[in-house]
């Protein structure tokens, strides 16, 4: 079972705080998933300093293969010392899934992880051994697809504590209103920030600890293929557009001629548009079968930089949110390969005389170079990419 993995987490600061205190990091790659949420002693910059240096550890050490016990051992002996209670501490939880849905968590000092499945949130069993003299929690288990797997720092539930509620928002009554919301709200983002807005409210908006809440929904892959530009030799057309049909998943074709070879093989109809959404991206055509038919080498470049504001793991949730009320091709363009786990592009390497007019900018003189730097961009967000020529 391949597995694939959406991440969302929000921070709020301690009232009259500039920084917050908790920290999240978290890598996605082909292999697995990792996340690390910390929460330093105290607050303000001497907390931000303590999370932050143990986000980066963690992260760092764990994505180069060390184990548990090298990678706690390294935190404790790094982390500065506090003046006043001459203690270098911050709690931590660490997450990781791979590809195939085998899990496993450390928890230090943080509140239990919650398992929201199939409507239930269910308390995880583990065990505890000590680590560089400190006892971490360890769970090892199966996830299932649509599991959201939820972490928050303990400002979570000390919240309302001496005020709304005497002992705080308790770990049980997080989970019975995590169930009641799940009902109605199915996103991830939306439940985060539900459980957000709930600890704010009970801090009667002056939080008095920083609170994060970090989420990991396990999804099935989301495959997207994309055929951009006409092959080197013609007689490979029908065997471009079979790959492109048979892929699972969404079906995109960026360029003219491309599109005309798509048409032409699968004997459709190119509806072409002539409004322009933008008027600096050429409008999108249709043809039946393809979800999204654009101009090329314009369109593809945009896409580049409109994508490089998500290359930060945690979702941009404004800029999306942006990016959805945008329907020019460069801006549906960024939105499939964004909902993407799995993109494959068919790139042809036939030469378009028109890219190697001397007017155009230099960034758009190969297309070749352009989709490069798009499944660079889209490396660094964790996404499963392959290039087949043709």
């Amino acid at each position: 079972m391949d597995i694939r993995t959406e991440l969302y987490w929000e921070s709020v600061n301690k009232y009259g705080e500039e920084l917050c205190g908790d920290k999240t990091e978290a890598v996605q790659s082909p292999e697995e998933t990792i996340m690390v949420m910390a929460d330093g002693l105290g607050s303000g910059v001497k907390a931000n300093i303590l999370s932050t240096l143990t986000t980066k550890i963690a992260v760092t050490m764990l994505c180069q293969g060390s184990s548990i016990e090298e990678t706690v051992e390294t935190i404790m002996a790094t982390l500065p010392i506090c003046k006043v209670r001459k203690i270098a501490y911050s709690t931590f939880t660490i997450i990781r899934v791979d590809y195939k849905g085998n899990c496993y968590i450390a928890e230090y000092g943080n509140p239990p992880v919650m398992l929201l499945r199939e409507g239930r949130v269910l308390k995880l069993n583990g065990s505890t051994r000590e680590i560089a003299g400190k006892e971490v929690k360890e769970y090892r288990f199966k996830v299932q697809r649509n599991d959201i797997l939820i972490a928050m720092s303990d400002g979570v539930v000390h919240a309302g504590v001496g005020g709304i509620l005497n002992l705080g928002w308790q770990w049980q009554n997080i989970a019975e209103y995590i169930e009641k919301v799940s009902k109605v709200e199915t996103t991830m983002v939306s439940l985060v920030k539900l459980l957000s807005t709930a600890t704010m409210n009970f801090y009667m908006d002056k939080p008095g600890d920083d609170a994060t809440i970090a989420a990991i929904k396990i999804i099935s892959p989301q495959c997207v293929t994309v055929f951009a530009g006409p092959p080197q030799n013609p007689e490979d057309d029908e065997k471009v557009v079979n790959q492109l049909i048979e892929n699972p998943g969404k079906k995109i074709v960026c360029g003219g001629t491309a599109a005309q070879i798509v048409a032409r093989v699968l004997e459709r109809e190119i509806k072409t548009s002539t409004y322009f959404v933008d008027p600096t991206i050429p409008p999108t055509a249709k043809i039946d079968g393809i979800d999204l038919v654009t101009e090329g080498v314009l369109t593809l470049d945009r896409a580049c930089k409109l994508l490089t504001r998500f290359v930060d793991t945690k979702v941009q949730y404004k800029e999306l949110r942006k990016l959805e009320q945008q329907k020019d091709g460069a801006s549906r363009l960024a939105r499939l390969l964004l909902d993407a786990t799995d993109i494959t592009f068919l790139l042809g390497r036939a030469i378009n005389p028109a890219h190697q007019n001397p007017d155009f900018p230099k960034n758009l003189s190969i297309k070749l170079n352009i989709v490069k730097e798009l499944v660079d961009i889209l490396d660094k967000m964790g996404k499963h990419t392959e290039i087949v020529y043709y």
